[in-house]
């Protein structure tokens, strides 16, 4: 396998907002209510991609083949 298709053709998890929590101590951010909901809501997007993953796998789905990538500089 390339070693470049490692980190490309990945499924990306989503959530909410940005995936952050604002605290100078972990009290603060343990009060930053929205930061803990969008933590949650990717959490849970998260355990979903990997459960439909395995649902796939497990109904015959199979991964998709990748050809080698092809690099260009596009100068001619």
């Amino acid at each position: 396998m390339n070693q470049y298709l490692l980190m490309t053709n990945m499924h990306m998890v989503s959530s909410q907002y940005w995936n952050q929590i604002h605290g100078f101590i972990a009290e603060e951010a343990k009060q930053d209510e929205e930061g803990l909901q969008t933590m949650r809501t990717l959490g849970a997007n998260m355990a979903y991609l990997l459960k439909a993953g395995e649902a796939a796998e497990n109904a015959g789905i199979t991964k998709p083949e990748y050809e080698d990538v092809t690099f260009t500089n596009f100068i001619r």
